[in-house]
């Protein structure tokens, strides 16, 4: 049927009548009849049934489409998303009317950045990329990073019509992402304990960009595969890690060695300040005790001088006298003592016997 001329009284039939219909099944059964051989073909009634269906295959066909279980089907009127169909089968008008597209939304995808995976072939392995794992790390050094990323379709619709390549967009975001990262972050941490944080920041560093492009894309996960530094290097690169390493070993050594001298010294200083302090009280008590005990002697010289005089020589001369080894005789007694008789040795024999 025409489109309106202009008239505005006439309207499109988007539906064919019934006799339009019957019109192609005969004319389907009248070609059937003459493509046979002799010209007469099959019965009409068998002729119609087979071309009948044809029409029902030709129907599905035109008519419906399939959604695996990994897909998500999304269909276009005329060029414009009108829905999602889940997996199962649906029904949907002929293209170029409708058009539908079948991305996989539950599959894990896998992009390699720096390196190349084989598994088929006489060259199967691992193959470097140079040219996307060399990159050059906060502290200017080199370092040759190897990861993986594996993502997944979040939204179909923004999947299909908001970037052009989406693989490539992926790989391109996860590069420039880890490369920004490595250059705010020193080697060392990167090659030893902040594997993971960095994983984790060049994850969310690709997700924010991702969703800024409606990319309708989650990264899923991160993963380092090696993390070295160049290989015309890695020698130097080494001995300048034995010599961090022997560095960081004498470091723990004085400080251990530090946190034991250190009280010693200080139980040292305390124990001299308590002796001090203990002397200090024994000096001043003995020479109070002294002090009273003079003051306590005066008070009895005061009462009886020639008593006190004479007791405390007799004092004296016993402290003085009971250290020496002289011996003192009376000579008052006449011819007691033989006049050469060894008197100092006797005295000690006799202290010794004692």
């Amino acid at each position: 049927m025409p489109w309106d001329d202009g008239g505005g009284d006439r309207k499109r039939s988007d539906t064919p009548t019934r006799p339009e219909i019957e019109d192609l099944f005969r004319g389907s059964r009248d070609k059937l009849r003459q493509a046979m051989p002799g010209g007469s073909g099959l019965p009409g009634s068998i002729a119609f049934l087979v071309a009948t269906v044809l029409a029902a295959v030709v129907g599905y066909y035109a008519f419906s489409f399939r959604v695996n279980p990994d897909e998500l089907g999304v269909v276009m009127r005329f060029g414009k998303v009108t829905r999602q169909e889940p997996p199962g089968l649906h029904f949907r008008m002929p293209y170029p009317i409708d058009e539908v597209r079948l991305p996989k939304v539950t599959q894990q995808n896998i992009i390699e950045v720096g390196m190349r995976t084989s598994t088929r072939g006489v060259g199967a392995g691992v193959s470097y990329v140079r040219e996307e794992s060399l990159m050059l790390s906060g502290d200017e050094n080199i370092v040759d990073v190897n990861f993986v990323v594996f993502w997944r379709i979040r939204d179909a619709q923004q999947y299909l019509f908001n970037i052009q390549n989406p693989e490539v967009t992926v790989k391109e975001v996860a590069e420039s992402a880890m490369r920004e990262i490595v250059g705010q972050s020193d080697i060392q941490p990167i090659l030893t304990g902040a594997r993971q944080k960095t994983e984790q920041a060049v994850q969310k560093l690709m997700q924010d960009v991702l969703d800024r492009y409606g990319a309708g894309i989650r990264v899923d996960q991160i993963q380092l595969q090696k993390v070295d530094p160049p290989t015309q290097v890695i020698d130097a690169f080494r001995d300048v890690q034995a010599a961090a390493t022997d560095k960081e070993r004498l470091q723990n050594e004085a400080a251990s060695y530090a946190s034991r001298i250190v009280p010693e010294a200080r139980g040292d200083a305390e124990r001299i300040l308590q002796g001090a302090r203990a002397y200090r009280e024994q000096s001043v008590a003995e020479a109070t005790g002294q002090s009273a005990r003079f003051l306590k002697i005066y008070e009895e010289y005061k009462k009886a001088p020639e008593v006190t005089r004479k007791r405390m020589y007799l004092e004296t001369m016993e402290r003085i006298m009971s250290g020496t080894d002289k011996l003192i005789v009376d000579t008052r007694g006449g011819q007691g003592v033989i006049p050469y008789f060894p008197l100092l040795p006797l005295g000690k024999r006799k202290e010794d016997g004692n």
